[in-house]
């Protein structure tokens, strides 16, 4: 009865609930996605006393606390059971998924090592791009993330089609490929083909953060690493999508570093893809982004 409403709830969180609940106290994880290859669900339940829990995915970040009992209907000994029970399953959550952490570093460096250098992959020529230093395993392109001390946590990995991932249970808050030296300014971007792009036509030091959500993250940390330097946000213009999450993260990255927004300008008979720099790049030119970027650059008080 409590497994079963559990298991609404988590459904109702938009995840794919286990088909059984262990209801021990302690973290279990499940496929979120209800893919073999998945295991970024996580939940704890007790059905003593007050039978509540909490579940979430790591790789959404989502959390969620449950109770069996309204919240308006709790005493005050059993809030405090609540909040035990919160405080310890935080706990644990965060134990395993450290634990998952070094697990996938220490495999993504293993990885990385066996990789061989490349210069030509079908993915880099389709974006017309260079390698920059990544690395191919077989037919799969690596694309490295680590932190601002250069410490290597995860891969990204590419097929010639283009389809990308992550690796399971890899840490990719915060995390970051970085293209180029920083001296003068930091670009931000969410692809590597956008960075790759971006360095090509300017020169400039670029971060792929991989996704918009991790622009923020990013670029907070690369303010804590570089205080002066300024910072420039590449967004991607999600045009044709609902809020344009492309500026919108952007936006909100540059806020919170103090930074500049660049934003890629098509010529007339833009596709509906078109979206991003390397987009630009492949249909305008180096000179195309070049100038974006220009307009952003003089309007620092110094020389770039």
């Amino acid at each position: 009865m409590i497994g079963d409403r559990f298991i609404q709830a988590i459904e109702a969180a938009g995840l794919v609930a286990p088909a059984a609940i262990q209801a021990d106290g302690q973290l279990h994880r499940f496929s979120a996605t209800g893919k073999r290859s998945d295991s970024a669900g996580w939940y704890v339940l007790h059905d003593d006393g007050l039978p509540a829990g909490m579940f979430g995915c790591w790789r959404t970040g989502l959390t969620e606390t449950w109770c069996s009992k309204a919240e308006s209907t709790l005493t005050q000994a059993e809030r405090d059971t609540m909040r035990l029970r919160v405080q310890e399953a935080k706990r644990q959550r965060d134990v395993t998924l450290q634990q998952r952490y070094r697990e996938t570093q220490v495999t993504a460096a293993a990885r990385w090592e066996a990789a061989i250098a490349t210069a030509q992959h079908p993915y880099l020529v389709a974006k017309g791009i260079q390698s920059f230093g990544l690395r191919a395993e077989g037919s799969m392109l690596l694309v490295p993330m680590r932190d601002t001390s250069g410490t290597l946590h995860s891969l990204q990995t590419i097929t010639a089609a283009g389809e990308k991932r992550f690796m399971a249970g890899g840490r990719v808050h915060g995390c970051y490929h970085s293209v180029g030296r920083p001296a003068g300014a930091i670009v931000v971007c969410e692809g590597m083909a956008t960075a790759h792009s971006v360095h090509a036509a300017t020169g400039l030091a670029v971060a792929t953060a991989f996704s918009a959500s991790n622009l923020g993250p990013v670029a907070q940390a690369l303010r804590r690493k570089f205080p002066v330097l300024p910072i420039i946000l590449a967004a991607d213009d999600d045009h044709a999508t609902e809020g344009n999450p492309g500026l919108t993260s952007a936006h909100a990255a540059a806020l919170a570093v103090g930074g500049l927004v660049s934003i890629p300008s098509f010529p007339a008979g833009r596709p509906r893809k078109a979206t991003d720099f390397n987009d630009l790049f492949l249909l305008a030119g180096a000179g195309a982004v070049c100038e974006c970027f220009a307009e952003v650059l003089e309007g620092l008080p110094y020389d770039v």
